[in-house]
């Protein structure tokens, strides 16, 4: 009679067979990026921004709708220079090219002070053969999410310039492929190759 394996190498090599079954790809690294925002999309973001009304809505509005830099961590003040800067970075941009409310902004100089609004969500996700991910082989990440980019330009307490831009929704496939595998690895650090 055959000797019977013992219950615990059956069950370790049982528990390994469902592991390399599964393709092993919940092994891989996943990546959460995301600004700390009251908003959850892009949507929701332009939707706060198109209830803003240069010329009417006031600092305290701004406050109501979350554009507050002193209550949201990450919204920049920008100072006089700054402003100039973003509108005017070389000589062949004039004044006169330049929308009434940046003008107005710039006209009044330490008068005036811009918020630059900068949220993202992105999300990556590692997928494919664990095996050829982790060896150095293949690696693919799959990136998804949203980005969004305000500006609020505001002069005595009014807004008098908004602007925004960004992408709505992000997806990137990034497939790196490296037939040598850990050997290419190696022989960057040991010989400065390759």
């Amino acid at each position: 009679m055959p000797h019977a394996a013992p219950a615990p190498l059956l069950l370790t090599l049982a528990s390994l067979l469902c592991l390399l079954a599964a393709g092993c790809s919940a092994m891989l690294p996943k990546s959460r990026t995301v600004t700390q925002s009251p908003w959850g999309s892009y949507r929701d973001a332009q939707l706060t921004f198109d209830k803003i009304i240069p010329g009417q809505t006031t600092s305290a509005e701004l406050r109501d709708l979350q554009l507050d830099p002193e209550a949201n961590p990450n919204i920049s003040i920008l100072n006089y220079s700054e402003v100039l800067t973003r509108f005017m970075p070389n000589a062949s941009i004039r004044l006169d090219d330049l929308d009434t409310g940046v003008r107005d902004c710039i006209s009044a100089k330490t008068q005036c002070r811009g918020y630059a609004v900068q949220q993202k969500t992105t999300v990556k996700n590692r997928e494919g053969n664990f095996f050829a991910d982790v060896l150095g082989f293949d690696r693919e990440t799959h990136t998804t999410g949203w980005c969004f980019n305000g500006l609020l330009l505001v002069k005595d307490g009014v807004v008098i310039y908004k602007l925004t831009s960004g992408q709505p929704n992000i997806v990137e496939h990034e497939n790196v492929k490296n037939p040598l595998g850990p050997v290419m690895g190696l022989g960057q650090k040991i010989f400065g190759i390759f």
